[in-house]
């Protein structure tokens, strides 16, 4: 029996480990949950469901909801007054990180974004198995998450990581010769940049295969997702950036290879469902049997693989100098794009302009001239006038967890700044 502490539960990631959970509690027995606190009927439901005896919510301003929820579920439920064993209630910024560092066997981390990365640092604290969903966090935590972890402490739960695990037990270390990172190519897979100038977020949010989160998704659509996957992949697996491929796939069968010097290539492939790479995190190193479908060879079908086309979708070149850097630009990179993200949901920022601002802030980090296709580049940290000092990048050997939210922290602040000088050029 593994006890699992499951962060992000209310989210797609969460919802999906649940079922998994649920579906086997001679395996699995839930102990803990952690959400935002936006959606505390679910929150109650899942607590109630499982019977966890911890839950974790980050809004503070939530609890007394949470609480009505519990006792609205136990009635719904017909349970006395005598029957329901409320769980204990952690609430603030802080809660999910408390409740990662809670005794158990496998905390599964499938918060999205970069407020991951304390509750990732504390579950490693704990020695605890950390299932790896929130890519965000490895990516901006970098050195201070490998530190922190032991050997096979992370394990990917990303379908592409997933994949690329798996395909590893084909070879030793020593014997790989290429990762390749495969894509959908998301919602706008063909278009010219041009083509997208015009973008909704509606037609961003509606990607041809996986059901995933507003950031998520959005990500997949700018392709700064795979941008992510791509650190993510370095990280985890110790290969070199330029020993790592992006190749878009749209029927997104194949999750991801594994190329060897030999010249053969291992894939992994199953029809796209997330409760095969959860099931395996969750279960690592052994199979979880009949967790989700296998694919069905008695019918035919075809798989086709492209090249990705970097000038209509920068943001993977942009990864990779942030990775080229190390320290601090990942954080960077990753926190200006959740600003960016957030201002083209609300109407302040055209699509295009996600990626425009992201390698604005990137260039002026690094003090490298970034830049996208027909928007030229930003102004490095010494050119622009008044730059703040938190901009200079930080390298790996001295990155600390102070550093890494500072350079988080001027990040959005830049990203934000150039948002609102595009809105109102957008706007004259």
């Amino acid at each position: 029996m593994r006890d699992v502490v499951v962060l992000g539960s209310t989210g797609s990631i969460g919802t999906q480990a649940l079922e998994v959970l649920s579906a086997r509690p001679e395996e699995f027995r839930v102990v803990g949950l952690a959400a935002g606190g936006a959606s505390v009927e679910l929150l109650a439901r899942q607590a109630l469901e499982t019977g966890a005896r911890v839950v974790a919510v980050a809004r503070a301003t939530a609890v007394q909801d949470l609480q009505l929820a519990f006792y609205a579920e136990a009635s719904r439920r017909g349970w006395s007054s005598g029957e329901a064993t409320l769980p204990k209630i952690l609430a603030g910024p802080d809660a999910a990180t408390e409740l990662a560092a809670m005794p158990c066997d496998v905390v599964l981390n499938g918060i999205t974004g970069s407020t991951a990365l304390r509750p990732t640092l504390a579950a490693l604290a704990a020695g605890t198995t950390l299932a790896l969903a929130n890519k965000e966090s490895l990516v901006v935590g970098g050195p201070l998450v490998l530190a922190a972890a032991a050997p096979g402490q992370i394990v990917a739960v990303d379908s592409e990581h997933s994949a690329i695990a798996q395909c590893l037990r084909g070879g030793r270390a020593e014997e790989v010769d290429r990762l390749v990172l495969t894509a959908s190519g998301g919602p706008f897979r063909g278009r010219t940049r041009a083509e997208m100038a015009d973008v909704t977020p509606a037609q961003a949010l509606a990607h041809p295969t996986w059901d995933m989160g507003r950031v998520i998704t959005t990500n997949s659509a700018t392709l700064v997702n795979k941008g992510l996957e791509l650190l993510e992949a370095h990280l985890l697996y110790g290969v070199d950036l330029d020993r790592i491929d992006v190749v878009v796939h749209p029927q997104s069968q194949v999750h991801s290879m594994v190329q060897f010097v030999d010249g053969s290539t291992l894939a992994q492939c199953s029809p796209p469902d997330m409760r095969l790479p959860i099931a395996l995190a969750l279960g690592w190193p052994d199979r979880v049997p009949g967790a989700a479908a296998p694919n069905d060879w008695s019918r035919p079908q075809s798989w086709t693989f492209e090249p990705l086309d970097e000038e209509a979708f920068p943001a993977v070149a942009l990864a990779r100098t942030a990775g080229r850097h190390g320290g601090s630009a990942p954080a960077v990179y990753n926190a200006a794009n959740e600003v960016c993200v957030d201002a083209f949901h609300e109407g302040r920022l055209g699509f295009l302009g996600i990626v425009d601002v992201v390698a604005r802030v990137l260039g002026e980090h690094v003090g490298e001239r970034v830049s996208t296709p027909e928007h030229g580049r930003g102004a490095t940290a010494e050119e622009r006038p008044g730059a703040d000092v938190r901009s200079t990048l930080v390298t790996s050997d001295d990155l600390t967890l102070e550093s890494v939210l500072a350079a988080d922290a001027w990040a959005r602040a830049r990203a934000a700044e150039l948002v609102a000088e595009a809105s109102q050029q957008s706007d004259s």
